[in-house]
């Protein structure tokens, strides 16, 4: 949608209903499930899952009318569902979602959106073909903070951006990727032949590999596509960059020497020649302090944290009256929002932290204290009863998907690498 999407409340009439699957029940898939399921009117038709004990529980969630499948050719094959959540590790993004939108169903799936390049080009045709709504999940697209941010930059308050420097801080288990609480699934409780799918019989079944799947390349993206991708998509949302010229990276393993293949310290440089301008990446999985993202303009310096702040340049020729009669202090933030601070209490995991100073958590909507995926899974659902362009549609996943790879391809490779437009390939 070109402007803002603001939930109205929705019709009581049966029309209005919509019978969603879901593909993927492990913790993203549950905590969608839960903010999918107030307000919304939907109905819950199927779950797929391939561990035995989270499809009973989904079912379970999911509640009366909803059938447990499997295989999730089976939720797709019911002419019953209207459309599907995808919420499976990376490696089935693409063959689920293509899959989806050859039967019609509409998607809404979790980032990122694919593992390949030529996953994504096969994906955003098969999206553009069938003429089904498309969402990728990337929740803060709904935060009021970057809204506002996108407004600030758009009228000129902090001037020509040349540099932007965005991070991810995390220190604990989850945010390393660790095996931590429950591990029960065995070879008998989970069909690893289907968990493994395109990469099938590579390996045995693996507690590890389960349970920790973002650190081996056969599954996941690594920090690229993992937690980069959140930053990238917020920024492109504020600035529309799409996809860079060129990228570099490096990192590696640090501190996690746990038999994980990915890095646990990745940082990666991108240059828009068209915009003039340098995006710069830097994340941990070893440090949680907290570290917002700077857009840095020729006037003023715009920082997007838990809160929103901007200071003017000393030398800044726009505010250059006003710093020197002392009307404006470039030590002290001449613009500040605080409206989202949203207090997370002293025994939040960092992880938490993380997600609350991004905004992937809650944001306030017309004053009102709002879900992030809940409101951009009624931005979704409101496009498929009523037409219109979601926020995170298939060309914004796109630019997501190809801009991750680059970097996870620079870093593997050791190399910089280029895209080329017209061949849509990286060079």
């Amino acid at each position: 949608m070109n402007k803002r999407f603001s939930p109205e409340p929705h019709s009581s009439r049966k029309s209005d209903l919509l019978r969603i699957g879901i593909i993927g029940f492990g913790a993203r898939g549950e905590a969608i499930t839960r903010a999918a399921t107030k307000d919304l009117n939907i109905e819950w038709r199927g779950v797929s899952e391939v561990y035995e004990s989270r499809l009973e529980k989904g079912v379970a969630i999911a509640g009366k009318n909803a059938r447990g499948h499997k295989h999730y050719l089976d939720l797709l094959d019911h002419d019953d569902i209207d459309a599907v959540i995808i919420a499976t590790p990376d490696h089935w993004h693409a063959k689920m979602a293509i899959d989806a939108a050859s039967r019609g169903k509409h998607i809404y799936l979790e980032k990122c959106m694919t593992r390949t390049v030529d996953e994504a080009i096969a994906l955003r045709d098969a999206v553009r073909q069938s003429g089904v709504v498309f969402q990728l999940g990337h929740q803060g697209r709904q935060r009021d903070l970057n809204h506002k941010a996108k407004e600030l930059i758009g009228n000129g308050t902090i001037g020509k951006i040349t540099l932007i420097e965005t991070t991810t801080n995390r220190n604990d288990s989850p945010g390393g990727w660790s095996i931590t609480g429950e591990r029960s699934a065995s070879l008998e409780s989970v069909d690893w032949e289907l968990f493994e799918g395109p990469v099938s019989g590579r390996s045995g079944f693996s507690q590890e590999r389960y349970y920790g799947w973002r650190g081996y390349w056969d599954y996941g993206t690594g920090m690229s596509g993992d937690l980069f991708s959140n930053e990238y998509d917020a920024v492109n949302s504020i600035l529309g960059l799409g996809i860079p010229g060129s990228a570099i990276a490096s990192g590696g393993i640090y501190y996690h020497q746990d038999g994980r293949e990915v890095p646990d310290v990745f940082q990666a440089a991108f240059e828009y020649p068209h915009r003039q301008l340098t995006l710069l990446y830097s994340g941990t999985l070893a440090s949680g302090i907290p570290r917002g993202t700077l857009f840095m303009g020729r006037d003023a310096t715009l920082e997007l944290g838990r809160s929103l702040t901007v200071w003017a340049d000393k030398n800044s020729s726009k505010y250059k009256s006003r710093i020197e009669s002392a009307m404006m202090d470039p030590s002290t933030p001449f613009i500040r929002y605080d409206k989202e601070h949203i207090e997370v209490d002293a025994i939040s995991s960092p992880t938490s932290k993380y997600y609350a100073d991004r905004g992937l958590v809650d944001t306030y909507s017309e004053g009102v204290r709002r879900n992030t995926t809940q409101l951009h899974l009624a931005e979704w659902l409101y496009c498929i009863r009523n037409g219109g362009i979601t926020s995170c549609n298939i060309d914004r996943g796109f630019e997501e998907a190809v801009s991750s790879h680059m970097a996870t391809k620079a870093f593997r490779e050791g190399r910089k690498v280029h895209w080329d437009a017209e061949n849509e390939i990286i060079i």
